[in-house]
């Protein structure tokens, strides 16, 4: 009886291709935009690797495990703490939104 085979026949090791969202990025790549005068680091997360829950800053509204979403944070100066996860529509509008955003009385704080 022969060894069972463990690599897939074909050549050389092909690596799979990083998925992407509609507009064409790569999900889990950086890159840099620039917002209200400042550079930002932004990464697109995808629907497996979000596995906690956030509150979006754009739109107040909590952002569940599993949906893909926006990671922004200031390019120079601005540290793990500065992370927020932003809804992909909010982080596109957000030069549109305006900046008094209301919380309700009864929505959690974090």
């Amino acid at each position: 009886m022969s060894p069972r085979r463990n690599r897939p026949r074909g050549g050389a090791d092909k690596q799979a291709p990083l998925p992407r969202d509609e507009s064409g990025a790569r999900y889990g790549l950086e890159r840099t935009e620039a917002w209200q005068g400042e550079d930002w680091a932004v990464r697109m997360i995808g629907g497996g690797a979000a596995a906690k829950h956030y509150r979006c800053p754009g739109c107040d509204q909590e952002i569940p495990p599993g949906v893909p979403h926006v990671v922004a944070w200031p390019q120079y100066g601005g540290g793990i703490d500065d992370r927020r996860h932003w809804h992909k529509a909010c982080w596109n509008a957000k030069d549109r939104r305006s900046v008094r955003l209301q919380r309700s009385r009864n929505a959690p704080r974090y």
